[in-house]
């Protein structure tokens, strides 16, 4: 069977899920146009030669995940037609979902319509729930959903109804040992008792159920005998489906419901220590090589909904989209040519062939100068232009890109300021051809601290503080931490104003330049202080637009005691410092 994930975080780009679960009471829709004809779908053949029919005839899922708003679905569903794409799949099914399922119909494509059960999402979602004594949310589930079914079994736009994704994987965020057995075991049972209420008001089309990997089958197998066919997300690890399916002597057949290029969990690190993201190229290979893995498995596997049409412009969008911010790249080609489409008089994507930091992408200076050098090609010989960004999700789990200016420094070298916080970042570079195309590289940097000359007369000296914080994450978080010469640990104060940080420097000192390293909870503004008796201070530097990073403050003042006297927090939480340094 395949493997679960490696890391606790499952999907950088979690799936959009609204209209999951809705507020409100269920209300009564109306229903497709009077002509239209109810779609039966059918689950047909014996052990190992079934195949999916709709109306009768055969049909194979070729398929994408659904990013874009509901509202926007008449825009994009001829796009999804021209990838010879003929189905998508949702999450969540309620009132939001009939423009979805109306449009979808006007333009040839079915749904997979989604309902979500917590905790969806797989390792490092929340939501956790108990299986075995919550009544009241087993109920909700069981009558609503079934529900949704009743309102829109007649809408032609629909393919089949898919109860819960990746809990069965997920339960493990909430319990463990033989408690998470039999929550997994409830689960599915409530599984089979959903699948049971749909078939009995809607006959015509079949239910299934997606988890992470295929260790959750046999839970199916034991415990949901009333779904049609089974579902899987497997990304990197799509290949290994069929021996799973093979080795565990199943008697349905499955669809993959959510594939394409490695995941974040699924690579290596790289030498900064974080997921080393695929390059485009490989990516668009990963599409490619999923679908063959899907289609090799003939009569078993009917199809797949392969992740992600999505617009998403962020860290996850990044990572797996097809058409980040509307831009078509390699990968949006490589699953139309896989899905049968016309590609030959397409313009594609400029190709990035290297991405390189130049210098030492391990030791990159705060607010430092930072080159990178871009080799890149377009097949159509359009002319190039490029966008430098960057992100934080290693320091502070941001997913938000943000754009650094830079300077064309020819030949394909692009200068930029390095972030000014510390810890790894990740750089990208977007290469654009001007006719609704992108390539897209990243590579990781670790910004560090400038090295200020003279003497760290801070360095372990005592140090004292108004408040720190005993645990919670990487606490304690003593005074200690700001003047250990390491930048893992650190000060934190209490979530108040003002608080201070002080260190004793032993004998009085004359010193011209202090270092002050900001964890996010950084201060807005604060004051530089000095003191012979702990007791009477003078301030040498006050900061009142402070923005976190790393403070170089180059300043005259003498004492045996130099302290940091936070007064307005530049977030909701407390100080917090890295390193404070007093350098002579």
């Amino acid at each position: 069977m395949t493997s679960p994930p490696r890391t606790p975080v499952r999907r950088v780009a979690a799936p959009l899920v609204a209209g999951l679960l809705a507020a409100g009471a269920l209300v009564a829709l109306p229903g497709p146009s009077a002509h239209a004809a109810a779609t039966v779908v059918k689950v047909t053949g014996g052990q190992g030669n079934w195949q999916l029919t709709v109306n009768g005839s055969p049909y194979q899922i070729k398929g994408l995940t659904w990013g874009p708003a509901v509202a926007d679905a008449d825009r994009y569903m001829p796009d999804l037609q021209s990838m010879g794409v003929n189905t998508i799949r949702t999450w969540g099914t309620d009132a939001s979902s009939k423009p979805l399922f109306d449009s979808a119909a006007a333009h040839g494509v079915k749904v997979i319509a989604g309902f979500w059960l917590q905790p969806g999402g797989g390792p490092g979602s929340g939501g956790c729930v108990n299986y075995l004594t919550d009544t009241a949310y087993k109920n909700q589930v069981l009558n609503e959903f079934p529900q949704w079914a009743a309102t829109y079994k007649d809408n032609p736009g629909v393919l089949m109804w898919n109860v819960g994704n990746e809990s069965v994987l997920g339960l493990q965020n909430c319990y463990s040992g033989d408690e998470l057995e039999r929550q997994r075991d409830a689960y599915t049972t409530l599984v089979n008792d959903i699948t049971k209420k749909i078939h009995a008001v809607d006959p015509n089309h079949p239910v299934t159920s997606t988890d992470a990997w295929t260790g959750a089958w046999p839970y199916y197998k034991k415990n949901a005998p009333a779904l049609d066919l089974y579902a899987v997300n497997a990304y990197n690890a799509v290949c290994d489906v069929k021996s799973a399916w093979q080795q565990g002597g199943y008697t349905k057949p499955y669809i993959v419901t959510e594939t394409g290029p490695a995941g974040e969990w699924e690579v290596p690190d790289d030498a900064n220590g974080v997921p080393a993201e695929p390059t485009d190229q490989a990516k668009a290979d990963g599409y490619t090589r999923a679908w063959n893995c899907v289609t090799g498995h003939r009569g078993v596997a009917l199809g797949a909904t392969m992740f992600h049409y999505g617009t998403e412009y962020d860290f996850g969008g990044i990572w797996f989209n097809l058409l980040p911010a509307g831009e078509k790249r390699l990968s949006y080609y490589a699953v139309k040519k896989a899905y049968g489409a016309d590609t030959s008089r397409d313009n594609t994507p400029p190709v990035i062939s290297g991405l390189t930091v130049e210098g030492d992408a391990a030791k990159v200076p705060a607010g430092g100068s930072l080159t990178l050098s871009v080799k890149a090609t377009d097949p159509n010989g359009d002319p190039l232009t490029y966008e430098v960004l960057d992100n934080s999700n290693y320091i502070d789990q941001s997913k938000q890109l943000t754009t650094l200016p830079s300077t064309d420094l020819g030949g394909g070298r692009l200068r930029v300021t390095a972030p000014d916080r510390p810890g790894v970042w990740k750089i990208y570079v977007k290469v654009k051809d001007g006719k609704g195309n992108v390539g897209v590289e990243t590579r990781s940097v670790r910004v560090v601290p400038p090295v200020p000359s003279g003497t760290n007369v801070a360095l372990g000296k005592p140090a004292t503080a108004s408040s720190s914080q005993a645990g919670g994450g990487d606490c304690p978080c003593t005074a200690a931490g700001a003047v250990d010469g390491n930048l893992t640990t650190r000060w934190a104060s209490d979530w108040s104003d003002p608080q201070w940080l002080r260190v004793d420097l032993g004998t009085r000192t004359s010193f011209r330049h202090v270092q002050l390293v900001w964890e996010t909870s950084y201060a807005k503004a604060y004051t530089v202080q000095t003191s012979d008796d702990g007791q009477n201070w003078t301030t040498v530097r006050s900061v009142t637009d402070g923005n976190g990073g790393v403070d170089d403050l180059d300043l005259t003042g003498t004492g045996r005691y130099v302290r940091v006297n936070g007064t307005a927090r530049g977030t909701g939480w407390g100080y917090s410092l890295y390193e404070f340094g007093v350098y002579s």
